[in-house]
């Protein structure tokens, strides 16, 4: 869920309601059962079998025609990605992905102005958007995009975004309290302002493609690669390009990235990364679908590796999707199968409450 883009989305679907105000909670809950060797190996040490579930939350309080106050609330057990397989322990933890107070204006039907202030998803890349298991047609996410130590973060930042659509033409800037390779909490110490942006046109309907940035001091001091006889944090800034594009035609749809991070060190070299990857989903009838994402990841401080994620989908109703997909990952960090997954998830989405005022 570049979950700007999914929040302004619903935010838009409130604001097309002809009532003048209200309020609306939209809930997306999954569960997922998860196969792979890689939980029988340290750190874990456990099942190859696990287990977890997520609750998204998508309040959205209209105040009138142009103010509105729009969130991102997630509760998830862990572990439930495979980011999850390679750290220790159990638990439920929430997040405030997004919270902020947003003013929006609309003219003549192909231009618009909206802005943000608040918690806040990056304004880079385009996966973002299909963060939410009932947008995701697979179970697993590009390798740029986590929690833990990924160049790009689900989690929110703190600060300002301003939104612009002038007929084919989109774009969007951003100003937040940390980078998206290392988010800070308003009450952590060592926050840096970090700028964020991308543009992106729509060539024709169906397809669009965009490249976004961000640029920004990215270390603190208690960061696990920050070592001894670094430079000051604030002297040692994050950057990323990426190239973005989506295409959809009848039964088709197609999405891709490719990505380049650096972040810069003094005390040891500067690391750099690329990212990839393409995705493909095939609506076969009403109620199923096929999908497939081929990604890969260069960095310059160890190997790197590829991996292939298949999926198929079925869909009981409108309101509940069942996904099944295995994930194959190669590399000199997976051994044989280790590092491949079988999973199952099972996703239902309805809106909780649903409060209009004239």
């Amino acid at each position: 869920m570049r979950t700007w883009a999914v929040l302004c989305l619903f935010a838009a679907a409130a604001s097309a309601q002809e009532a003048n105000s209200g309020f609306e909670v939209r809930t997306t809950l999954s569960a997922v059962s998860s196969y792979s060797q890689e939980l029988s190996d340290p750190p874990r040490d456990g099942s190859p079998v696990t287990g977890g579930f997520r609750a998204m939350l998508y309040p959205t309080w209209k105040l009138n025609s142009h103010w509105s106050i729009s969130g991102a609330l997630q509760v998830v057990s862990r572990p439930y990605s495979p980011e999850d397989f390679e750290t220790q322990g159990y638990g439920v933890k929430g997040n405030i992905l997004q919270l902020n107070l947003s003013y929006a204006r609309f003219w003549n039907h192909n231009r618009s102005l909206v802005v943000r202030v608040g918690q806040l998803s990056s304004a880079f890349g385009s996966f973002l958007q299909r963060y939410d298991s009932a947008v995701n047609p697979l179970i697993g996410v590009p390798a740029a995009y986590g929690y833990y130590y990924k160049p790009v973060t689900f989690l929110g930042l703190t600060g300002a975004e301003v939104d612009v659509t002038a007929g084919k033409l989109d774009a969007r800037a951003q100003f937040v309290n940390s980078s998206p390779a290392n988010r800070r909490s308003v009450f952590d110490s060592d926050q840096y302002g970090n700028w964020a942006g991308g543009l992106g046109y729509t060539i024709r309907q169906g397809l669009r493609i965009g490249g976004s940035a961000y640029y920004g001091p990215f270390l603190d001091r208690q960061f696990a690669f920050f070592f001894p006889g670094e430079a000051n944090p604030r002297d040692l800034p994050g950057s990323a390009v990426g190239l973005d594009a989506q295409w959809g035609w009848g039964h088709w749809n197609a999405w891709g990235e490719l990505q380049r991070f650096q972040m810069d060190y003094r005390a040891i070299p500067t690391f750099t990364e690329h990212m990839g990857y393409v995705e493909v989903r095939r609506i076969l009838n009403a109620r199923w679908y096929a999908a497939s994402r081929i990604g890969y990841l260069r960095p310059s401080a160890f190997p790197g590796s590829q991996s292939y994620e298949f999926a198929a989908g079925f869909r009981p109703n409108t309101h509940q999707l069942i996904k099944l997909g295995y994930t194959i990952q190669q590399g000199v960090a997976y051994s044989g199968m280790q590092g491949n997954i079988a999973a199952i998830e099972f996703v239902t989405s309805f809106r909780a409450i649903s409060l209009a005022k004239d």
